[in-house]
């Protein structure tokens, strides 16, 4: 029979599937109570789909928490009839790698006529599996696959999960009382009725009550309150080989093997074939090797007393180890599973110990959130010794780390250095903990390193832990104490790699003391901040990139090239940065994951950005957001935010994008606010944008991360030249002459033009006219020598307007030719601040322009507003120069054209470049 009371949903997925067939894949997660028919739909589902000419493939995910980490995907490779094995193999410890490469091997499957996955009760998933759902689920428009995962409402684990991921929602309810009739057509309508109240339209608890019916088993009077009822009812009425049979199964999981039930039974599997055809009759099993459901599983276990549990829990174990004693990885966490249930019987360190290999394979294979639970039930089951509590949290730790779960880092860390029995294991515990935006986390790795710091460790080591607290200081602020730390660190990991033999050498010492000359790079280069620390920034990348040629170490080539460029754009030279970009890519593609090509994408972004390129920036910054908020949320939003306020200052903004609010760390407080005050004026939100700028506080209390000093500095001054804090703008001005001759970036994620254009912008605000007209021209040239055409073109249009608000001879025909160079940059790259709808003029401006076609001239216009004859003048030449124009008469046109009315019910300041 079909399945019953379920066309509605049916019908939805039919749909679903035309369209995945079509091309445009998507994720339906459906959710129940137990019994209430998930399964059931989804094996419905999987026939029309096969009907269709489409492929499926099965996950199931099992209960009891004893299957292999990536389990249901490992069962979705196989039935595709790819090596499950080699594409959950991971490389270098990179798990975005493994999950693309789980996607890439579903994306070629799919390719000859579509593909349906249908993942069973993923409530019950470990973590890196669910990990790798979100992972597919994001490409899943794009595919010609249909992914149908089923859960158990109500089940905490995976939650949160399945609540962020992209999905449609299937909600499944009980069955209506006429549903209930086609499914028992043997009842009575009295019995329907009955059935219909007691089970409440469940279709498990309905087809059990149906089953009871037929073996008249039923009795009205004394109906069971539950399927668990009913399946231990029928359990009295099988042979015993069959009883005994199907609850060493019920031990071993809802899906078993066969031949792991005869062992530990002491059967043969021809002995147990017409056993599983008995529990089959009776409704117990579905398939050989598989119950109807986990609560008929869950039936049976509980018949079980104490003892005969802990018997069979210690046999499947004993079993699953001699049969699979050539290759137990894939079996160690069923078989810490089972040894586990035992610990309570003195067996504790039995289970330990199995639970730490199953957690060590986790590990390996990048199942970090899966290992870290592993380790935490094997550390609670009995005391460690304490010899070997130390390393055991420090395991703990990194798995911890790598999984995300910075609280469990801290917790294990700490644990780990109070368990230290030497300097050596005390260096180990406090290099658990890495430097991170979290000040409470950073307060407790200071302390550990400090406390290892103070011990006898060897050169490396010491070297490494430096290198440490150097970051942790450059969190807080405190460059000079980052200087001095982060060169002890380079100087002692230099003599460290110095002092190794190069022949006969121990590999571990030569690897410790290149890890320890790698982190002491990086903490040397977070003290070289600015054009201050360039030269020096470019040396350690050559080191970085020669440490990585030694080691063939691609996320050493990584950084190396990410400096580099960081300082060629910085330097303005965007043409070579843009030619050293595809070796970054090479680094980057070796390396993997979604960090390292969010480094890429933020530098590439940048270049992009520099050269005019606004819309392919914003694409390679969108996907660079998209790739790392969900790792470290921070970073990702920092960075795109600089891009988009970087980009408003040529294309604009939306107010909506412009009042978007994020919780930077710390350390960026101020210049979230300064930045958030730009990018508010650059969208004409001027009273929101003095409101951003006030809360970063009066200018001597500024707060500005040492790399991002100088972008801070021309952020605050434009934004202070739109919203008129000009006594701020002067001091802001005085604060950029010692930047002369640079280029304003924010390493390597936003370039904001050499320093000169915001001097000239800021200078001609406070009317110093000479002293705007020399910067501009000087900006006009170092942006055409840094190959910024953006930046050219704004340093010409500012620079024609100062001409013509100066006025002195020749300046209005040197005004009309940077204008027009202006205009054909402007227009060839699209810079859509700098081009209006519809011309628009400031109110004074529209007041100037209706004198003009009512005939009057500048005098008049002067006497008519209370003005100087010069102002008025200059009113009626940035009238000419706004739209285009090159006579009175023009302007007197344009107006009785209807025009003026149309600019006059406009704010000028909203279509005008911050500062204009």
């Amino acid at each position: 029979m079909g399945i019953v009371g379920r066309g509605r949903e049916l019908g939805a997925l039919r749909g679903w599937l035309d369209d995945a067939r079509g091309g445009r894949g998507r994720l339906v997660v459906c959710g129940g109570e137990a019994g209430i028919g998930k399964t059931r739909l989804a094996q419905e589902f999987a026939g029309v789909a096969l009907a269709a000419g489409t492929a499926v493939a099965w996950g199931r995910c099992v209960e009891g928490e004893g299957a292999p980490a990536y389990w249901p995907w490992r069962q979705v490779l196989r039935g595709l009839k790819v090596d499950a094995d080699q594409v959950l193999a991971g490389e270098a410890g990179d798990r975005f790698r493994l999950f693309e490469a789980v996607s890439e091997a579903i994306a070629q499957a799919a390719e000859a006529q579509g593909l349906v996955i249908l993942l069973d009760d993923v409530h019950r998933a470990d973590e890196p599996s669910l990990l790798v759902l979100r992972h597919l689920a994001a490409q899943l428009s794009d595919m010609p696959v249909l992914v149908l995962a089923t859960h158990r409402l109500g089940e905490p684990g995976s939650a949160r999960v399945l609540a962020e991921l992209p999905a449609e929602r299937l909600e499944l309810r009980g069955l209506d009382l006429a549903a209930v009739r086609e499914q028992l057509p043997m009842a009575s309508t009295g019995q329907a009725e009955q059935v219909f109240q007691v089970t409440g339209g469940n279709p498990l608890f309905v087809t059990e009550v149906g089953r009871a019916i037929a073996d008249r088993s039923w009795q009205p009077d004394r109906p069971p309150r539950t399927v668990l009822d009913i399946v231990a009812g029928r359990l009295d009425r099988v042979s015993g080989d069959c009883r005994r049979m199907v609850q060493t199964a019920a031990i071993v999981g809802r899906d078993f093997q066969l031949t792991t039930v005869a062992a530990v039974l002491g059967f043969t599997v021809e002995d147990c074939l017409p056993l599983t055809d008995e529990a089959i009759a009776f409704g117990f099993l579905v398939q050989p090797g598989r119950f109807s459901h986990a609560l008929t599983r869950d039936a049976v276990a509980a018949s079980l007393g104490t003892a005969e549990r802990a018997a069979l829990h210690r046999g499947i174990a004993e079993a699953l180890e001699r049969q699979h004693a050539g290759d137990l990885s894939e079996h160690l966490v069923e078989i810490a599973r089972h040894r586990a249930h035992l610990a309570q019987y003195g067996e504790g360190a039995i289970a330990q110990y199995w639970l730490t290999l199953a957690a060590d394979e986790a590990v390996r294979r990048l199942a970090y959130e899966e290992g870290v639970r592993l380790y935490q039930a094997a550390w609670e089951i009995a005391p460690m010794e304490s010899a070997k509590r130390c390393q055991r949290q420090v395991v703990l730790g990194r798995a911890a780390r790598l999984a995300g779960d910075l609280q469990t880092c801290v917790a294990a860390a700490t644990e780990a250095a109070a368990a230290a029995l030497d300097d050596e294991q005390r260096a180990e515990a406090a290099l658990v903990l890495e430097a991170v935006p979290d000040p409470g986390i950073n307060t407790v790795a200071k302390r550990l390193c400090e406390e290892a710091m103070a011990g006898q460790v060897g050169e490396a080591t010491r070297a490494r832990l430096l290198a440490q607290r150097s970051h942790l200081a450059f969190y807080d602020g405190e460059q000079d104490r980052t200087d001095e730390l982060s060169r002890a660190a380079l100087d002692l990991a230099r003599q460290a790699t110095a002092n190794q033999p190069t022949v006969g050498q121990a590999l571990d010492s030569q690897a410790l003391a290149e890890q320890a000359l790698a982190d002491a790079l990086h903490a040397r280069q977070e003290s070289c901040p600015g054009p201050a620390g360039r030269a020096e920034r470019l040396l350690l990348a050559t080191e970085m990139l020669e440490l990585a040629q030694r080691t063939g170490k691609p996320r050493s080539a990584m950084w190396g090239e990410l400096w580099r460029l960081d300082a060629l754009i910085e330097s303005g030279r965007l043409a070579a940065a843009a030619e050293e970009l595809p070796a970054l890519e090479v680094a980057v593609e070796r390396v993997g994951g979604p960090v390292s090509a969010w480094h890429h994408d933020r530098v590439a972004a940048c270049v992009a950005q520099a050269r005019g390129r606004y819309d392919e920036a914003a694409a390679i910054a969108r996907r660079g957001f998209e790739r790392m908020r969900v790792i470290e949320k921070a970073p990702a939003t920092g960075a795109y935010f600089a891009l988009l306020a970087a980009l408003a200052g040529h294309v604009g903004v939306s107010p909506e994008v412009a009042r978007q609010a994020f919780d930077p760390p710390p350390r960026f407080a101020t210049m979230a606010h300064l930045s958030r005050a730009y990018l508010q004026t650059c969208a004409g939100l001027t009273s929101e944008a003095a409101a951003s700028y006030r809360q970063a506080g009066p200018l001597d209390t500024w707060s500005l991360p040492v790399f991002f000093t100088l972008p801070g500095y021309v952020y605050a001054a434009l934004a202070c030249a739109g919203i008129g804090r000009y006594d701020d703008l002067a001091e802001l001005l005085r604060r950029l002459e010692p930047f002369r001759g640079e280029h304003a970036v924010g390493n390597g994620v936003a370039y904001l033009g050499p320093v000169e254009l915001t001097l000239g912008r800021g200078a001609a605000v406070l009317g110093r006219l000479d002293d705007a007209v020399d910067d501009l021209t000087a900006a006009v040239h170092q942006a055409g020598c840094a190959g910024a055409p953006g930046f050219v073109a704004e340093a010409q249009y500012h620079l024609a307007r100062t001409l013509l608000e100066r006025n002195r001879p020749g300046d209005r025909a040197d005004a009309e030719s940077h204008s027009r160079d202006a205009a054909r940059l402007i227009n060839s790259l699209g810079m859509t601040a700098y081009i209006a709808d519809e011309p628009v003029l400031s109110t004074r401006e529209t007041e100037v322009a209706a004198l003009v076609a009512e005939g009057l001239t500048n005098r008049q216009i002067a006497t008519r507003l209370v003005l100087s004859e010069r102002t008025a003048q200059n009113h009626v030449q940035h009238i000419l120069t706004k739209l285009g124009f090159t006579t009175r008469s023009q302007i007197a046109t344009w107006a009785t054209r209807g025009q003026l009315s149309t600019a006059m019910s406009d704010s000028a300041d909203s279509r005008r470049p911050a500062g204009s």
